[in-house]
């Protein structure tokens, strides 16, 4: 494990910053242990409510100058955490790989991400946009202007330790916000690192110390964030049951939650696919970060005529998948997080097979030599209906349901007719098939494509879902305003004060 030394990992880390410098923390161990090998990598002292009130007070008194800054000189900061992260994306590629347990090319595309949203975000730092409009009021000048919100919460998962925290805390930044995150407990040496990546730029720069706050601990953390009225803007990203209950503390005291939630991603492949495409898109998507991914997918809708050379080719492609440690490039399929994911796959397993699922690719937890920390299980393939209890939830591991359809209308009303919305595709060559599938007729969910799968979303378009998955937008295109507060104003510059809508006053 050469690569924790560059990172600072030691036998025991602090877990609560406020950006420049780690603080001394009063809460509970934490021990890191990698679903690789099941070995303890390092442990993590997680703040008490007593920390956390020392994080709050620091990005209290930072949003007041860091605001202040022009927007391109926060910009450059960002530029320059970009510059050291590809310095350190070996390390920081292998340490997410190994507590997490995703492929090894996964773990540095996740640090790729944050890389390319310090890009996007210098980009944006000179494109904060407002509108200008025209007065009905002779010598008047209206326009929009955008402000910043002030401390920005942030709640990530263990399946992107670093990189949907890049999305939000990035762009937070340009807006001209601070940040407190609150990571997961499952991956918190990732969060660790980071922070001690950024506080050499943040050093180097005077940036006012308070802008990247971070309290590593458990769901209290989440509740503490959520219940905060100093925090108007608390993003989370989880299970839906998790963004169901911030979204209603959030909201009972009017402030705004942005959230990315569960996913239940269906790929239909219609008969005029190519299905060679298919197959690969169908399989990444299917087994990719061992089905741990929000966008994983989960659903293959496939056309009757070409349902029997699909499942052959799936049943051929399976065999082929190499099932071992992550940091193995040649490995395909890595752990899942931790026992209790290995739990939630057997259920599902069992509640399918009670339901009339028929598995033609048989699943079950592996052991023996390699597998040693009892998290590693085979990706597995059953047939199903589209009624069944179990293909309507999302079970975070690599379980792929098939089922047929007829008509282009009946699949899609198979693809939409689940929970979740997060992201969805269609396999053809046919143009009328891929703009229906595009068209208010066709797709219910945040994400839709054509000829590709359902994972792999690229920084430059917004992020997120519909229905269950929660409605939020990050990354991409104009999700930046979600970090900022609108404002209308309108300048008189005549001698006169005329209202609107020709209403008279006189004095």
């Amino acid at each position: 494990m050469d690569f924790l030394a560059p990172l600072k990992i030691e036998a025991l880390n602090s877990g609560v910053s406020t950006g420049i410098s780690s603080l001394p923390a009063h809460g509970e161990i934490i021990e890191s242990y990698s679903p690789v090998n099941g070995k303890l990598i390092a442990t993590v002292k997680s703040g008490d409510k007593s920390d956390y009130e020392t994080v709050i007070a620091k990005a209290q008194a930072a949003f007041t100058e860091w605001r202040t800054w022009p927007a391109p000189r926060r910009g450059e900061i960002v530029r320059q955490i970009g510059e050291a992260l590809r310095t350190y994306k070996e390390p920081l590629g292998k340490l997410v790989s190994y507590e997490m347990g995703k492929s090894l090319q996964e773990g540095y595309g996740e640090v790729q991400e944050m890389i390319d949203i310090c890009d996007f975000a210098v980009g944006l730092s000179r494109q904060l946009y407002g509108l200008s409009m025209h007065s009905e009021r002779p010598a008047h000048r209206m326009y929009e202007q955008w402000h910043p919100l002030g401390i920005v919460g942030i709640i990530s998962a263990f399946n992107f330790p670093v990189a949907v925290w890049s999305w939000n805390s990035m762009l937070a930044w340009i807006c001209g916000n601070v940040c407190i995150w609150k990571p997961s407990e499952k991956t918190p040496l990732c969060a660790v690192a980071c922070h001690h990546i950024i506080s050499e730029v943040l050093k180097r720069n005077n940036v006012p110390d308070g802008i990247n706050g971070m309290v590593i601990g458990g769901r209290e953390v989440g509740e503490w964030l959520s219940a905060d009225a100093r925090i108007p803007l608390v993003s989370a990203t989880g299970s839906t049951r998790m963004g169901k209950a911030v979204g209603a503390t959030v909201g009972a005291r009017l402030g705004r939650a942005l959230l990315e939630l569960g996913g239940n991603n269906a790929i239909i492949i219609s008969k005029y696919a190519d299905l060679d495409i298919a197959i690969r898109g169908a399989v990444f998507g299917a087994v990719g970060t061992a089905g741990q991914r929000c966008t994983t997918t989960r659903r293959l809708i496939i056309h009757e005529e070409v349902y029997d050379s699909i499942k052959d080719k799936l049943l051929a492609a399976y065999k082929q998948l190499r099932i071992g440690n992550p940091l193995d490039e040649n490995n395909h399929v890595g752990p899942l997080i931790d026992k209790g994911a290995v739990s939630g796959y057997q259920k599902a397993l069992e509640a399918c097979k009670k339901e009339g699922g028929r598995f033609i690719v048989e699943g079950g937890v592996l052991d023996g030599n390699g597998y040693e920390s009892g998290c590693y299980v085979k990706p597995c393939i059953a047939e199903v209906e589209p009624h069944f209890k179990i293909v309507e939830q999302e079970t975070f591991a690599p379980i792929l349901y098939l089922m047929k359809y007829t008509t282009l209308d009946e699949a899609i009303a198979i693809q939409n007719g689940v929970p979740q919305g997060l992201s969805s595709s269609i396999m053809t060559l046919n143009l009328r098939e891929a703009e229906q599938f595009l068209s208010a007729m066709g797709s219910d969910c945040g994400i839709a494509n054509v000829n590709i799968g359902t994972s792999g979303a690229e920084i430059g378009g917004a992020f997120g879902g519909e229905k269950e998955t929660g409605g939020g937008r990050e990354s991409g295109s104009d999700a930046w305003k979600a970090y900022m507060r609108r404002q209308t104003n309108t300048i008189n510059y005549s001698t006169q004060l005329p209202l609107a809508q020709g209403i008279k006053f006189h004095v």
